[in-house]
């Protein structure tokens, strides 16, 4: 049994049938165990993917961010450790997708025991910098920070943002959009993983909402309708109907989504009331 915290006072409970991994790395406690959604990744016990889901889940960050910018020729992944949201970038045309993890042994151990995501030849390939997808294992922050490279996406994947004190805090602060910012290409896009639009657990995102719109010209909302996750997208310009805008290039989308239309990406383009109607946090 895996017990993941939700919220003060919530929790919930994930029946193993089977445990592949269970070990601390040194960034973070990791399992990998086989549930009723297949087989399942875990880190400090906070869901992050599951076999049942991960397409969904990773369609609802990345495809939003296909759509709305203006080319995708070169790309940047912070996170993200499975590398999905890699293999969609390549699929949609971009020719360099720089994708940059913390944690090597987290990104390795997703590569040799989950069914989506790298196989064990792409990620050597990729560690080698051989072909579109170049994996390198370092701070993400420290790479932002000091790259001059410029990027048409820049895609931070996290876990959720965390009310204690944790390393990967600072990757969701303004500042480090800010950051972000600097390295688009005209008419490029940042996104983020941006928190959970329910009610009882929307802290992350209503933060999220602030910084975005502090930093951004233009501010997107995706809020998956069938996962529990919400996604930011940031331009620096101003773009006067950037749903409107994905709707147009959808046809035209180099990657073709399983889990997202027209109609998907109208309904799901305006943020929860409670989030948009926020004080300031």
């Amino acid at each position: 049994m895996i017990t993941e915290p939700l919220a003060a006072g919530m929790t919930r409970h994930w029946e193993v049938a089977e445990t592949v991994v269970d070990t601390r790395t040194d960034f973070q406690h990791l399992v990998i165990a086989r549930t009723s959604q297949g087989l399942s990744l875990f880190c400090d016990d906070d869901r992050q993917s599951t076999e049942f889901s991960q397409l969904t889940y990773h369609e609802a960050l990345m495809v939003p961010a296909l759509l709305l910018a203006d080319k995708v020729e070169r790309v940047l992944v912070i996170g993200s450790s499975e590398g999905v949201v890699c293999q969609m970038a390549v699929a949609a045309g971009a020719s360099v997708v720089d994708h940059i993890d913390i944690d090597e042994q987290a990104v390795k151990l997703c590569a040799e025991h989950l069914p989506y995501g790298y196989t064990l030849d792409e990620l050597a390939l990729a560690e080698k910098g051989e072909g579109p997808i170049r994996v390198q294992y370092t701070d993400g922050w420290e790479h932002i920070r000091t790259t001059s490279e410029r990027y048409d996406i820049v895609l931070v994947d996290l876990p959720d943002e965390r009310e204690e004190e944790a390393q990967h805090n600072r990757l969701y602060g303004a500042e480090f959009l800010g950051m972000c910012k600097a390295l688009l290409a005209p008419g490029g896009v940042v996104v983020s993983q941006a928190g959970c639009q329910t009610m009882w657990r929307n802290t992350t995102l209503t933060r999220m909402w602030q910084r975005f719109n502090e930093v951004f010209g233009t501010v997107a909302y995706y809020g998956s309708d069938e996962h529990e996750w919400a996604y930011l997208f940031g331009r620096a310009d101003e773009v006067a109907d950037p749903t409107a805008l994905m709707v147009e290039r959808l046809p035209e989308c180099g990657y073709r989504p399983e889990s997202i239309d027209e109609l998907a990406l109208r309904g799901n383009s305006v943020p929860p009331y409670s989030v948009r109607h926020a004080a300031k946090v």
